[in-house]
């Protein structure tokens, strides 16, 4: 695949960094997790990786991290007070030791005013101090914030990947690594940008819930069906949405024009009846063919049925039988892969990493003995 030769070393700490190391995982890389007394997330995460149990707050700990990243291309670290510095190893001092090494440091810290410095958050909070949960929500309703995808997802774990990657390119060409700083809440901001190049043009100008795309239009919209799913309207360019006044049997001289917002309001009123006298799969039938952007909102379930039983290359069954996306872009040459392997558990591959990492059998016992390590690989094989 293509990140087969990359080493990465992934410190355990937030959900941003371990979907940025997944996402490595899916395209080759060899990412080892470490992580001492409990996991963190959700198991998905982990997927693709190998598990080192290493305590990181004693020396010989620290020496041993130091002497893996010797030999590594990457280093994740989420940690607030970085974990190199807790065991008293700077990351300067290791870049200085291995100057091809990308050290990747992501924080939920924010310039705009010292009170705001290193303040620790989710991805609410991203999106609120970046400026774009006051973006999402209905008219005259409270801001509301999707699901972790905009801020963590996206800001933290999706332009950490491309960071690195940028990175590595950099360093074919110079030789030397880097430090690649992912913030999260400049990051949802950067995913955003959008927003803010939108916010004084026409029609996107208005208070939350009134502008083209964030519920104010009729046509770009979601109604409900007479069997209580729903329909997803996109039809913005003047020739799709003729062809959604088509499905619907409207004559357009009989409605008033289709970007005078004051006549918004009725027009949604007009369609949310329309659609609810049919079921989500007739309408479905009605805008088969009409190419009115005009999509049934299927869930989980729906998507799960649909890859039991005919298959799907957009999705996967996972090692746990859970349906999931396939990892994306599809590189033609060396595309991505999803392990079969099931998720490792805690530290169930301490003593194979260190083996590879140059630490002799008698060393590895020591650091057993001595509680820096652990292993599972008994429990593992079970």
């Amino acid at each position: 695949m293509a990140l087969s030769i990359v080493r990465v070393v992934e410190l355990a700490g937030i959900y941003p960094s371990s979907f940025c190391s997944m996402i490595l995982a899916d395209f080759g890389a060899q990412v080892t997790r470490v992580v001492w007394d409990r996991e963190y997330f959700p198991n998905f995460v982990n997927r693709g990786k190998k598990s080192l149990a290493l305590n990181l707050r004693t020396p010989e700990g620290a020496a041993v991290l130091e002497q893996i990243c010797l030999q590594s291309d990457v280093l994740i670290d989420p940690t607030p007070e970085g974990a190199l510095g807790r065991g008293k190893i700077l990351p300067e001092d290791m870049l200085q030791k291995n100057p091809r090494l990308i050290y990747v440091k992501v924080s939920a810290g924010v310039d705009l005013s010292s009170k705001n410095s290193q303040s620790k958050g989710h991805d609410i909070n991203f999106l609120a101090l970046s400026g774009v949960l006051s973006k999402f929500g209905r008219k005259d309703e409270i801001p509301q914030a999707p699901p972790n995808i905009q801020g963590s997802t996206i800001g933290g774990g999706v332009l950490g990947a491309l960071g690195i990657v940028m990175a590595l390119f950099e360093r074919a060409q110079s030789g030397k690594g880097q430090t690649v700083n992912v913030n999260l809440i400049e990051g949802t901001a950067y995913a955003s940008s959008v927003l803010w190049y939108l916010q004084n043009m026409d029609y996107y100008n208005k208070a939350r819930g009134e502008n083209l795309h964030d519920g104010g239009s009729p046509f770009y919209q979601t109604y409900q069906t007479s069997d209580g799913k729903f329909m997803a309207v996109g039809a913005y360019e003047p020739h799709i949405y003729e062809k959604f006044l088509k499905g619907l049997s409207l004559n357009p001289s009989e409605l008033p024009k289709q970007m005078s917002s004051p006549d918004w309001p009725r027009l949604k009123t007009l369609f949310a009846d329309i659609f609810s006298k049919k079921t989500q799969a007739q309408w479905c039938e009605i805008f088969a063919d009409l190419d009115a952007c005009v999509t049934p909102v299927l869930t989980f379930d729906d998507i799960s049925q649909l890859v039991k039983k005919k298959g799907s290359t957009s999705f996967i069954m996972d090692q746990q039988d859970v349906v999931a996306p396939m990892p994306v872009p599809f590189l033609s040459k060396t595309p991505a892969s999803v392990p079969s392997t099931r998720i490792a558990v805690l530290g169930e591959h301490s003593e194979e990493i260190l083996t590879k990492y140059g630490f002799r059998k008698e060393k590895i016992a020591q650091l057993l003995d001595l509680g820096v390590i652990k292993s599972s690989k008994s429990t593992a094989n079970m």
